[in-house]
């Protein structure tokens, strides 16, 4: 029998969200008469092939899996349970997936009941004092809305240390850029339909986005690695732009830093974007990344001098990293040749900008 769920993983990449919306209740699915396996003939009504086994709902199945896992998350246990009933009626009953279900709305039912008698238990104790008690209980819950606005406050904090270390036109320009580039986290998340939180800064470390993948496949989770140094590529143009209106070395800086930022984060290791997304990749593919960067680290040294002021070592580090990375044994079946252009065309890019930009400032 074909199996049905999703997986639950945690990618730090560069931004978080506090998404609070419950997630809706998936739509009944039209009449199936074809297994989405082996095309066989379903008379109606039909919960699983005779054939091969195959669940023949198992599409709308996964996405009930996926709210039901996400209203766990948010610690909706009454809703969760009846999420988890509602995928009864798609499976036939005497499968190992319906029994799964069933145990699992128990253990449900369980955890409610359990929390019921506690509080009922609590309240025979403390007698008069219950009402004390839940005011408490309130002000934990208002503490709790507070940790909630961890964007904000991390956002002020890290504009208030770089604003200390370097003024204040670099510390809004530099966290503006930030935010651009987790923002492309974020909304590559949001597009694919899953749960994603507002970014979180971290001073001197800069910043996440985190978010719940479920069953994300991994050409999907290549485009959100790379959406980050895409929208930090856009934001680093549009100082470029206004460096170029204006004439303020300040927005050359930005550039330079904010291009070679983004070209440190598609180092392939560590977690960063790089490293998600070099699971998409062939050896050959992340063969030809190490020669692009060994190749633009070989055009930053000038006059055969390894050691100079010009050398830009960042692009010997990204291609050495990417180098290591054809060594180990993480090879997708089906390489995306999709994300290899994407990620090529961001380091070739990013690159040139940060090979300009430099010169760009030492001859100022």
């Amino acid at each position: 029998m074909c199996g049905w769920g999703a997986s639950n993983r945690i990618v730090n990449a560069v931004s978080t969200t506090n998404v609070t919306v419950l997630p809706p209740e998936p739509a009944p699915p039209e009449a199936i008469h074809n297994c989405p396996s082996c095309s066989h003939w379903l008379p109606e009504g039909t919960l699983a092939c005779p054939d091969c086994k195959t669940l023949t709902y198992g599409v709308h199945l996964s996405a009930i899996a996926r709210s039901a896992q996400e209203l766990e998350q948010e610690q909706r246990w009454a809703e969760a349970r009846e999420r988890w009933r509602s995928a009864l009626a798609w499976l036939p009953e005497e499968t190992q997936q319906a029994e799964s279900v069933r145990v699992h709305v128990a253990q449900i039912n369980a955890r409610l009941k359990a929390e019921e008698d506690k509080k009922t238990k609590w309240k025979k104790r403390l007698g008069p004092f219950a009402p004390i008690a839940l005011f408490l209980m309130k002000i934990k819950s208002a503490i709790f809305l507070l940790f909630k606005l961890k964007f904000l406050i991390s956002f002020l904090a890290f504009f208030g240390i770089y604003w200390a270390l370097f003024g204040w036109k670099f510390a809004a320009g530099f966290i503006a850029c930030l935010f651009i580039h987790e923002m492309g986290h974020f909304v590559a998340v949001k597009r694919r339909g899953l749960k994603a939180e507002m970014p979180v800064f971290v001073p001197m470390m800069g910043a996440y986005v985190k978010w719940y993948a479920q069953g994300v496949s991994l050409e999907d989770l290549a485009s959100i690695s790379l959406a980050g140094p895409l929208y930090g590529l856009m934001a680093a143009l549009a100082c470029y732009g206004m460096f170029v209106a204006t004439h303020a070395p300040i927005f050359l800086v930005l550039v330079y830093v904010g291009a070679w930022i983004n070209f440190l984060n598609l180092l392939p290791v560590l977690g960063l974007d790089g490293a998600q997304a070099t699971y998409a990749l062939s050896r050959l593919q992340r063969g030809l990344i190490a020669t692009t960067c060994v190749v633009l680290f070989g055009l930053s040294i000038t006059n055969g001098d390894v050691f100079g002021e010009s050398t830009l070592w960042i692009f010997l580090i990204v291609g050495l990293g990417m180098a290591w990375r054809c060594l180990t044994h993480d090879e997708p079946e089906k390489p995306s040749t999709k994300t290899f252009l994407y990620f090529q065309a961001l380091v070739l890019i990013l690159g040139v900008i940060v090979y300009r930009t430099q010169f760009a400032g030492m001859a100022k």
